[in-house]
């Protein structure tokens, strides 16, 4: 009887817990795992806003794969996943090579949603990856330096689309960085623009109203316009127009208008649901034999109405028990029911202050953005224990990392 072999499509936080899991569980030789991604470095999501302002080094916000795989239990192949082969148990990479499995995981992640306005998928920057994110720094770049020789105030325009979770950090991250790149510019502050675009009638929708209040009146402080009850009607290179009837004059938007299921999910011989593949209480595609599916990929279903959010936290919560459910699988033993516990949320405002609620208690300030810092060294002690914590926490700015050198371009 030949050895078992497991593949995980995805190197993000389900598809890298759900190895570590699969790396200290399995005895050996008890089955072959190849984890699949198409880069060989990790990104930590919940971070690429400071790629984007270029606040962190990116050898804080990027892991070497083969680096945090402890054992010779886990493959790591680096590929881009074209097709899988249901029926014929494989999967199929652009390169050609084609990849049997016996157990499949799905942990691909997200890819984000347009709603179709015109302009925006052409011309916005986008929140979504390691690259997209590193080219929205080096654009900022280029329009100041562009700007010392024409003054056009595009330039300095620089608008974010969204006042949720994402778009909230994204602003509070360029209320650091922007003082510093016009110092080294030799460029006025009081020549830039933050503006923060939401179509709901406050930023952080969802949140409480004094995350709420405390979140506005800090960036109404530090300069940000911030224009709710506002929606983008068209994006431009030079231009911005909105529902208001103002053309605001910005060769930069950074979009981060909402998510979706990666767009790969529907090319495959899956059902999808709002681009997201529906799964169990055990975390399996449903009527699909021996495949998984968690983090962005799944739609898990809380209650009749209601999914699970496309958040870090869900999908570290389910590859934490993805892996023993794996096992269990392959050893005919009985699965465990996948029971997820909101342990808080915490938006970063830049580096120096943050709002949210955990394990019930609101939270804000300085305090708050300790908090998050603890969230974030949380994750990488699950990921790589307590010396990966230091590791990542000790390192200092490196403008120009070799991961980053192939990445200044959009």
């Amino acid at each position: 009887m030949s050895t078992p072999k497991i593949v995980i499509l995805g190197a993000g936080y389900g598809g890298l817990i759900t190895s570590r899991q699969l790396e200290k569980s399995l005895r050996n030789g008890e089955a072959e795992v190849t984890l699949i991604n198409k880069h060989d470095y990790h990104y930590i999501s919940t971070q690429l806003h400071k790629t984007g302002a270029g606040t962190a080094s990116d050898d804080k916000i990027t892991l070497h794969i083969p680096e945090l795989l402890k054992t010779d239990k886990v493959h790591f192949k680096k590929g881009n996943v074209q097709d899988v082969d249901f029926k014929e148990k494989k999967v199929r990479l652009d390169s050609g090579d084609e990849i049997e499995y016996d157990y499949l995981l799905i942990s691909l992640g997200f890819d984000v949603t347009t709603f179709g306005i015109p302009g925006v998928e052409e011309n916005a920057f986008k929140i979504k990856s390691f690259q997209s994110t590193k080219a929205i720094y080096n654009h900022i770049l280029r329009q100041m330096a562009a700007y010392k020789e024409d003054s056009d105030p595009s330039r300095l325009t620089i608008a974010v689309a969204g006042a949720g979770f994402t778009g909230i950090e994204m602003v509070g991250e360029l209320v650091e960085a922007l003082p510093k790149l016009c110092r080294t510019y030799n460029i006025p502050l009081s020549e830039t623009r933050i503006i923060n675009i939401e179509a709901s009638p406050t930023v952080l929708p969802g949140f409480d109203q004094e995350a709420i209040k405390f979140t506005t009146n800090y960036l109404m402080k530090n300069n940000v316009e911030l224009m709710t009850s506002t929606k983008i009607l068209e994006c431009s290179p030079t231009s911005i127009e909105l529902d208001n009837g103002e053309v605001l004059p910005s060769r930069t938007l950074i979009w981060s208008g909402g998510v979706r299921g990666n767009t790969l999910l529907e090319k495959l011989d899956l059902p999808t649901s709002r681009g997201r593949i529906p799964v169990d209480e055990f975390l399996r595609v449903k009527a699909v034999e021996n495949v998984f599916c968690i983090g962005d990929a799944a739609l898990f279903m809380k209650d009749e109405k209601n999914a699970l959010p496309p958040t870090a936290q869900v999908a570290i919560q389910q590859a934490e028990l993805c892996g023993p459910n794996i096992i269990a699988s392959l050893r005919g033993e009985t699965l465990k029911t996948f029971e997820y516990h909101h342990k808080g949320t915490v938006a970063s405002i830049g580096n120096k202050a943050a709002v949210g609620k955990v394990f019930g208690l609101k939270i804000s300030g300085t305090f708050a953005a300790v908090m998050k810092q603890v969230i974030e060294a949380r994750y990488l002690f699950v990921l790589g224990g307590p010396s990966l914590v230091i590791k990542q926490f000790l390192k200092i700015g490196k403008p120009y990392s070799k991961v980053s050198a192939a990445t200044h371009q959009k």
